[in-house]
């Protein structure tokens, strides 16, 4: 079957693909309630015209948009803020308290991913990050809740990927939308045995407590699934839950043995262990894709999550 990029959930819940790098990567959501939508990740500023795309496809009209509530401030999850706000003439972005500054002036968010990717991939991969008028953002704190028509969004602070990340629980499809807190857990992965989940740790805020207390934290609402943004939905959440957990504490001792050496080629030796790590649990779980195809789907989140580590330790020597 040919890759969807709209993907109907259930719930009136739809899985929209942000077209980021590959298929499949990176999702946003759009939920309905009534005759009001929210969308809970944003992708790029180039995702924009796709979440638009289906909003006509659907005979939605703009105006129905009722929030836009990007998880936190990562650019696959926040980058298209700016352009979608501009084009849904009465939706209130919701954000986190540490994120609102950086969406009403995101000059410091361009520059830092320029300052990464440079100039030319900074455009192709993530277009513009494009600024919001700061009557229009909300800042959503622990316990705050927002109504969708006849659905209930519940805002729950979850550090330890980014001190700036929220998790949002949907009362009808019982349901929490979880960023990058919960992990990445992509569709090809998956086998008899079921997702193949892993920890995600972008850097620079990775903090390995948090986010097991965090991952707990959402264990402990009782949800009946997780809407990853990478990626889909993930039914019967609290056995994958535990073996995340144990992959945190896994990231950790990894980190701290390849750390002794020099400190130049402290990367390439996070990235060796990284990658044979998540190799060896893919095999247990019986991912049966050669290692070329099994690196295709991994590689960019080894050197990510190598990179996370690495700064990690940088702060614990500090």
């Amino acid at each position: 079957m040919p890759f969807q990029p709209y993907a109907d959930l259930g719930q009136h819940i739809t899985r929209i693909d942000t077209a980021l790098m590959r298929d499949g990567l990176a999702a946003c959501y759009l939920l309905q309630g009534g005759d009001e939508y929210v969308i809970i990740e944003t992708g790029t500023h180039n995702t924009v015209p796709i979440i638009l795309a289906l909003l006509e496809q659907r005979e939605i009209e703009r105006e129905q948009v009722k929030f836009v509530i990007p998880t936190h401030l990562h650019l696959d999850h926040a980058g298209g803020v700016g352009g979608l706000m501009q084009a849904l003439p009465v939706a209130t972005l919701l954000i986190h308290p540490r994120g609102a500054r950086h969406m009403i002036d995101p000059s410091k968010l361009k520059a830092g991913a320029i300052a990464v990717y440079g100039e030319d991939a900074f455009a192709k991969t993530y277009g513009d990050v494009i600024p919001v008028q700061a009557d229009r953002v909300r800042e959503m704190n622990e316990g705050d809740h927002v109504l969708v028509g006849d659905r209930r969004l519940d805002f729950y602070d979850t550090p330890g990927h980014a001190r700036h990340h929220f998790c949002v629980f949907d009362s009808l499809s019982c349901g929490i939308f979880t960023g990058d807190t919960f992990g990445l857990s992509y569709p090809p992965l998956t086998t008899e045995k079921g997702p193949f989940i892993l920890p995600t740790t972008t850097p620079v805020q990775f903090d390995p407590d948090a986010l097991k207390l965090s991952i707990r934290k959402l264990l402990a609402l009782n949800p009946k699934r997780m809407f990853l943004t990478h990626y889909g939905v993930l039914e019967t959440p609290q056995e994958p839950g535990e073996r995340l957990l144990a992959m945190v504490d896994d990231y950790v001792a990894l980190a701290k043995k390849a750390a002794p050496g020099d400190d130049a080629t402290l990367l390439q030796r996070l990235e060796a262990a990284m990658r044979a790590y998540m190799f060896d649990k893919a095999r247990d779980h019986g991912v049966s894709l050669s290692d070329e195809a099994l690196q295709d789907a991994l590689g960019f989140d080894i050197n990510l999550n190598s990179q996370g580590l690495m700064v990690w330790l940088g702060q614990q020597a500090d």
